[in-house]
């Protein structure tokens, strides 16, 4: 906790991309301050992989860590606390939280992630992170060669269909309704031996999360062992465009090469400004944030 409400930087957001751009900022000797509210979007997740000497620990463990090195650095802060408003000032910006604390800083960076739309079908939000994913670069691995359902359709269906292929061979995609698979997609997926269901879909079977199967409006059911599926999702926190950083079409913050948002003295990183949804890519971005950042504070004021 801190008694200290004045900052160089605020980050919104202490997860993978908020502490990675944390860190270069501590290194550089800027007064932070991190707030973060401890419900990241992979909570349900059991492992984490991909992540060079980090492959297949969990999630919680890395933030944990991550937090206990950024930490060290002394003008680096932390508070477990929801951000719910932010209001431009003469000085910068204010950022007030849930518990009634207001903090000012003179730049922003959000990275604040995405939130995913649970599609509505019982028991999919319960296996979600568990053995219904959304990456196979993150989970494909563990679940290899087996019985694997793509819950999508359209051409989300047909890309997810190609990718997924290359981990298994058992494959079956459900469209929860009528198919919008062209003809021509259609007939290429069939001839990978990949069928294509078209019924609803009201529930999922499983325990703990451990998918079994599928059960149809028609009371039939599919057994299987795994899902893909990618639902909608929206931005975390809505302060970014309440203060007016534009979105791309896919509801993205908009930003440039340099992570700046197109609102000035505003930066955001990680899975609110990009669909790779990878925890090394978050790192990335984070970490270029917080160099970038300092790079700009440091020309404003030689």
């Amino acid at each position: 906790m801190t008694d200290n409400k004045n900052f160089d930087v605020i980050i919104v957001g202490g997860s993978y991309a908020g502490l990675s751009a944390a860190m270069a900022l501590g290194r550089a000797l800027r007064n932070v301050l991190i707030i973060d509210s401890g419900l990241p979007c992979n909570r349900q997740t059991p492992h984490s992989h991909n992540f060079i000497t980090q492959d297949g620990e969990k999630p919680s463990v890395i933030v944990e860590k991550a937090k206990k090195e950024v930490l060290k650095y002394d003008t680096v802060k932390f508070v477990t606390d929801l951000a719910v408003k932010g209001t431009k000032t003469d000085k910068g910006f204010d950022i007030s939280t849930q518990s009634g604390k207001i903090f000012s800083a003179k730049k922003l960076v959000f990275a604040t992630g995405l939130k995913d739309k649970m599609l509505n079908i019982k028991g999919f939000s319960d296996c979600w992170g568990i053995t219904v994913l959304h990456c196979p670069y993150c989970h494909g691995y563990e679940v290899r060669n087996q019985k694997t359902g793509i819950f999508a359709n359209g051409y989300g269906a047909f890309h997810l269909a190609r990718l997924i292929s290359n981990w298994t061979k058992d494959l079956t995609i459900f469209t929860n309704g009528k198919s919008e698979l062209t003809q021509e997609q259609t007939d290429e997926i069939k001839g990978h031996n990949i069928s294509i269901v078209e019924k609803e879909i009201t529930s999922l079977k499983h325990k703990d999360g451990v998918v079994e199967g599928i059960v149809f409006s028609d009371n039939t059911t599919f057994q299987l062992k795994v899902i893909y599926s990618r639902p909608p999702f929206e931005q975390h926190c809505k302060i970014p465009e309440l203060l007016g950083c534009e979105l791309t079409e896919q509801g993205l913050i908009k930003v440039d090469a340099f992570q700046r948002a197109t609102v000035d003295n505003v930066f955001a990183c990680g899975d609110s400004t990009n669909p790779l949804r990878a925890v090394s890519y978050a790192v990335s971005t984070g970490n270029n944030t917080g160099v970038f950042l300092n790079n700009a504070m440091t020309e404003e004021e030689f």
